[in-house]
């Protein structure tokens, strides 16, 4: 994980069913690091556990962030955390910001959201507006009130789309996405199902045109049972590993110190650079043109397709 500071819950709002807004500051009111649309930050609980969560506040403002947490029933018990225990005045670790997600520039946007998909989409939405770019959200959920922040999307008018699955049924991405619209950047975020059906409907579009953030970890073929070796360039050592244990684990075993925080490839921090071989990428971060490359690979779950890897460590 990057460098921890304290800061301090000064805020906290129901912004729909199940979905609170926390915002942070550091306790002596001084100025946090910079973000961009599509950042994310650690949330390091009292109870030991850490949890990311995307930035959906204003970037401009120098002295607090504000996440949107979910409540997740069958969660690992982060969301409950929070949820229960955090209250203002209470203090917590928090790591980053960092951002896999960021928004590249174009001339038109469409966004897709799905329930707490929404909160990376926010910053964009505004950069997008003050930019004077041509955009259109697209926002599903299961019910209106479960949809978070629909008050501060208001203010877009029609150029958003607020479509609660009782009232209207799944989002109609076949009209919004079944013509490619070269020169358009679709920015997509939400639960599983939402992203593969929104993958397989750009299918066609043009490369580099879709991009998409996972809170989850997509699910992968079996990883490769063979035992293989890593060597370490700059400190010159040489790791096996066996089936069951991460590069991160073995690694750390031999005494490098590799920052990691997610566990599951979704958050990025364990990105290292891969100096030779060929690394058989298990994350939800790269896209296909990174993966091909082969330059970079998240080490807390990525294995090699080939005997050896040399890693930049």
């Amino acid at each position: 994980m990057s460098q921890v500071v304290t800061l301090e819950v000064t805020a906290r709002e129901a912004r729909a069913e199940g979905v609170v807004a926390l915002t942070l500051s550091r306790p002596d009111g001084g100025r946090l690091p910079d973000w961009t649309p599509g950042a994310h930050i650690d949330l390091v609980l009292p109870n030991g556990l850490t949890r990311q969560y995307s930035l959906c506040g204003d970037r401009w403002d120098a002295h607090s962030y504000r996440i949107g947490v979910l409540r997740e029933p069958a969660g690992r018990g982060g969301s409950a955390y929070v949820h229960d225990r955090l209250r203002p005045g209470d203090r917590v670790g928090v790591g980053g910001p960092r951002n896999n997600f960021p928004l590249v520039p174009s001339g038109r946007y469409l966004f897709v959201a799905g329930g707490i998909g929404i909160t990376p989409l926010l910053p964009m939405i505004h950069q997008a507006d003050l930019l004077g770019a041509d955009w259109t959200l697209l926002y599903g959920g299961r019910r209106r009130a479960s949809m978070a922040f629909t008050d501060e999307l208001a203010a877009y008018g029609d150029r958003v789309h607020l479509v609660p699955e009782d009232e209207h049924g799944l989002l109609d991405l076949a009209s919004w996405l079944g013509t490619p619209r070269p020169g358009t950047k679709v920015y997509c975020c939400g639960p599983a199902p939402l992203l593969a059906a929104v993958e397989s409907a750009c299918r066609d579009w043009p490369p580099f045109s879709l991009h998409v953030e996972r809170f989850t970890a997509r699910e992968q073929a079996p990883a490769r049972d063979e035992p293989f070796e890593v060597e370490l360039r700059r400190t010159g050592a040489t790791v096996t590993i066996t089936p069951g244990i991460s590069v991160l684990e073995a690694v750390r075993g031999a005494g490098v110190d590799v920052l990691s925080s997610c566990r599951q490839g979704t958050c990025g921090t364990c990105e290292t650079g891969v100096l030779a071989g060929v690394p058989d990428h298990r994350d939800s971060i790269l896209a296909d043109h990174e993966r091909a490359a082969g330059e970079v690979m998240f080490v807390c779950v990525s294995r090699s397709c080939t005997d050896r890897l040399v890693l930049d460590l």
